[in-house]
C-alpha cells in the first residue's frame, strides 16, 4: 500500500479503536433540526445549495435491511432536495469489488458506492475522495470506529467512508427447537456444542445451516464470519501476529480450532449441501434448522418472520468459554474521485451521518454506528449488551484487518475445507502462501 509509515502495527490500532467503541444506551435522540446538512454553510456539502444533479449509488446488500435503510435514506434525502436524484443499483456481492475497480479505471462508476473499512477502503482509496472538505471533522468523528475509514487510520488525514451501520457477526438460533431437544442453556464450549448437535440430531433436527445467506458474498457460505470466534483463542492485540506471519495460518494451534470447525460438517452438525446451499436463510426461518450464523443485517428479517423464537448467541467455538464478540463498524459509503458531482454526493453522506439519518437508519432495522444512538431491536440490545454489560471484549472483523489477497483465498478454500471436498491443512497453507507472497511493508507496518 502506498501509504507513510506509521510507528503503532495495525492490530495495536485496532485495538485502540475498539477501546473507545463503547456502545450507547437508551433510546436515541431526538433528531436536530437542520441535521440534513451536516457541511459548514456555503461549503461544497451544503444542501441548500445543492445544483440539480442525477446521482448513481451502488451497493452489494441484495434485499437485507442494509439495503432498505439505503433506501430510505435516499428516499429522505430526495425529498429534501429536489432536484437531486440517486438511481440505486444493486450489484452482485460476490464481484462487487471488480466491478467497481473495473469501473473506476474507465470512470463509469457510480458517484456513491459500498465500501468495506479497514483494510478494504485503504486498499480501493486510490478512487474514493476524501471527506474532509465536505463535511465537518468533529460530525465524521461522532461515527464510531472511523479510523478504519481513514487514511493511515487517522481521520485528520481523510475519512473515506462514512459507516452506515454498527455491526456483528454473531449466531441465530430457534430457540423453540433448543427447547424440543432439551437443551436448557446454550453451549460455551466445542464439546458443550457437539453435545447439543447430538441432542437437535436425536430430535430429528439439523443443528446448522450454512449456504450463502443473507449477503451473499460467494458462490458458497462467508467463513469470516466463524474464523472471527476461531480465533478468538488469541487475544485481540495478538491478531497482529496472524497479520505479519508471526504466527503463521499454519500454526498447530490455528489448525487445531479449524479441525474442530471443520468437525461440525463430519459430525453431521450442518446441512450436507453447505458448499451448494442458496436457501440457508429460508432453512431456518421455516424452522429446519437450529442455527445459522449470520450478521446484523439478518436481524429485522428474522424478527418479522420468526417472532420470538429467534435470539442471537455468540459462537462458542473455543475449548473453554470465551468472552468475545465481533463489534465494528464494517461497512458504509464512500463517494468516488471521478465523480462528477461531487458536492450533491457528498450531501448525501453527510445527511447519512445526521441526526436526521441515523434516526432513518435505527428505524430501517440495523444498529446506527453514530455516538448516542442505539436500537431498539429486541436482538440488537441482546448483541450490545454483551460488551456494553456482561464484559466481553470486542473484537474486529477478522476479514477487515487481514490482507484482502489473504481473505480473497482464505473464502474460496475454506468453503472447500469445510465441506470436504479439500483438507484443512491444504486450505491452510493456501493462505499463508497467499500472505508469503505479499511484500514486506504488507505484512508489518501501513506504509
Amino acid at each position: 500500500m502506498r501509504l507513510r509509515r506509521v510507528t503503532v502495527p495495525i492490530m495495536g490500532l485496532v485495538i485502540a479503536s475498539l477501546a473507545l467503541a463503547a456502545c450507547s444506551s437508551g433510546a436515541s435522540p431526538a433528531p436536530s433540526q437542520g441535521a440534513a446538512s451536516a457541511a459548514p454553510a456555503g461549503s461544497p456539502g451544503t444542501a441548500a445549495s445543492l445544483a440539480p444533479a442525477k446521482l448513481t449509488l451502488w451497493h452489494n446488500y441484495g434485499t437485507e435491511a442494509n439495503a432498505k435503510a439505503t433506501e430510505a435514506l435516499v428516499k429522505a434525502f430526495e425529498a429534501k432536495n429536489p432536484g437531486v436524484t440517486i438511481d440505486i443499483v444493486s450489484q452482485p456481492a460476490d464481484n462487487y469489488f471488480d466491478l467497481l475497480q473495473t469501473a473506476a479505471i474507465s470512470k463509469t462508476g457510480p458517484d456513491i458506492a459500498t465500501q468495506w473499512t479497514g483494510l478494504f477502503d485503504l486498499k480501493y482509496k486510490d478512487y474514493l475522495e476524501p471527506l474532509n472538505s465536505y463535511i465537518p471533522l468533529d460530525e465524521l468523528k461522532k461515527m464510531k470506529g472511523i479510523e478504519y475509514s481513514s487514511i493511515n487510520f487517522n481521520p485528520d488525514d481523510g475519512v473515506l467512508v462514512v459507516p452506515l451501520d454498527l455491526q456483528f457477526y454473531n449466531g441465530f438460533y430457534n430457540k423453540d427447537l433448543f427447547a424440543k431437544a432439551g437443551i436448557t442453556t446454550f453451549p460455551t464450549t466445542w464439546d458443550e456444542l457437539f453435545s447439543a448437535c447430538d441432542k437437535l440430531k436425536a430430535a430429528g433436527i439439523t443443528p446448522f445451516t450454512y449456504g450463502t445467506g443473507g449477503q451473499a458474498l460467494g458462490g458458497g457460505f462467508y467463513p469470516w464470519y466463524d474464523v472471527s470466534y476461531l480465533m478468538m483463542y488469541l487475544a485481540p492485540k495478538d491478531w497482529v501476529k496472524l497479520y505479519n506471519g508471526t504466527i503463521p495460518w499454519t500454526d498447530p494451534a490455528v489448525q487445531a480450532q479449524f479441525d474442530k470447525w471443520g468437525s461440525l460438517f463430519t459430525k453431521g452438525c450442518t446441512n450436507k449441501d453447505v458448499l451448494t446451499n442458496q436457501d440457508s436463510i429460508a432453512q431456518f426461518e421455516a424452522g429446519q434448522a437450529a442455527m445459522t450464523m449470520e450478521g446484523t443485517w439478518q436481524i429485522a428479517e428474522f424478527q418479522e418472520k420468526m417472532g420470538d423464537k429467534v435470539d442471537v448467541f455468540v459462537p462458542p467455538f473455543s475449548d473453554t468459554p470465551i468472552k468475545g464478540i465481533v463489534e465494528y463498524s464494517g461497512d458504509g459509503f464512500s463517494l468516488t474521485n471521478y465523480s462528477k458531482n461531487k458536492p450533491q454526493a457528498a450531501a448525501f453522506l453527510a445527511f447519512m451521518a445526521s441526526d436526521e439519518g441515523q434516526k432513518i437508519i435505527a428505524d430501517a432495522g440495523v444498529i446506527p454506528d453514530k455516538e448516542g444512538f442505539s436500537s431498539d431491536q429486541r436482538m440488537a440490545k441482546n448483541l450490545l449488551d454483551f460488551a456494553a454489560n456482561q464484559g466481553y471484549t470486542r473484537y474486529p472483523m477478522i476479514d477487515n484487518v487481514i490482507q484482502p489477497d489473504v481473505s480473497d483465498v482464505g473464502t474460496k478454500v475454506l468453503n472447500a475445507a469445510f465441506g470436504g471436498a479439500q483438507s484443512m491443512k491444504d486450505a491452510l497453507t493456501s493462505m499463508q502462501q497467499a500472505l508469503d507472497a505479499l511484500p514486506a511493508d504488507q505484512k508489518s507496518q501501513i506504509k
